[in-house]
């Protein structure tokens, strides 16, 4: 029984040092180099009915400086002062879903936290998923910087079906390349975020323009990079 319980506890810490060596690894490594494909691309690939993945890398200073602000505006204003969670917007949405449990749940989920999740893992709502994204989540805060993870999440975010990227978006719906994109295009493609398969930044709807309208208003608030 001793050389059992000997065996599964030299199994679980091999187990454990190399999820700990692998995953933080992984995270160094991307420090430097460019994210060209993410575990969600692949996935969209078999939900998608003309499979497809375009998607190009740019770095953040050949970006227009209006789209961390939009994305910050419309996902994330403390971004660039919190560390990985905003336990404010967590409180507020924690209190709007008990008080409305018949409407849709509100999320809280910080830019890091969306990158974390897009870079390493694959949608869902599992506790087993919330729990490895807020592992790494921490692990981006501490190795990378926050014009690194602003810089992978926007390579990385879905911004149409099969499109991902700031730049592939950019050429797709108006024809220019990312550093060339116009407040106003900044922050149609942030307003697309919370679910760009349903939502378009090329034909936009009335409710998109004004939830463009809202964050070009809210850009002016934003603490930038």
């Amino acid at each position: 029984m001793k050389k059992l319980l000997r065996r599964v506890r030299q199994v679980v810490q091999w187990t454990a040092a190399l999820f700990f060596g692998t995953t933080i690894l992984a995270v160094v490594v991307l420090k430097f180099f460019p994210v060209y494909y993410t575990p969600l691309m692949f996935i969209r690939l078999f939900q998608l009915d003309e499979p497809r993945i375009t998607h190009t890398w740019v770095p953040l200073s050949e970006m227009s400086p209006k789209m961390p602000l939009a994305v910050m505006a419309s996902e994330d204003a403390r971004f660039a002062s919190h560390h990985g969670f905003d336990f404010e917007a967590i409180k507020a949405a924690a209190e709007r879903n008990a008080r409305h449990p018949e409407k849709n749940k509100l999320g809280a989920s910080t830019i890091s936290q969306q990158t974390a999740k897009n870079v390493f893992l694959w949608p869902g709502r599992s506790w087993l998923r919330k729990g490895l994204e807020a592992y790494f989540t921490v692990l981006i805060e501490l190795l990378w910087s926050k014009e690194r993870i602003m810089e992978v999440y926007l390579n990385s975010i879905e911004t149409a079906p099969g499109v991902y990227g700031v730049q592939a978006v950019a050429r797709e719906h108006f024809g220019c390349d990312a550093s060339q994109l116009s407040a106003e295009q900044c922050a149609l493609i942030a307003a697309t975020l919370p679910n760009p398969r349903r939502f378009s930044s090329k034909s936009p709807s009335p409710y998109m323009k004004k939830r463009q309208r809202w964050i070009l208003n809210n850009m002016r608030y934003v603490e930038p990079l």
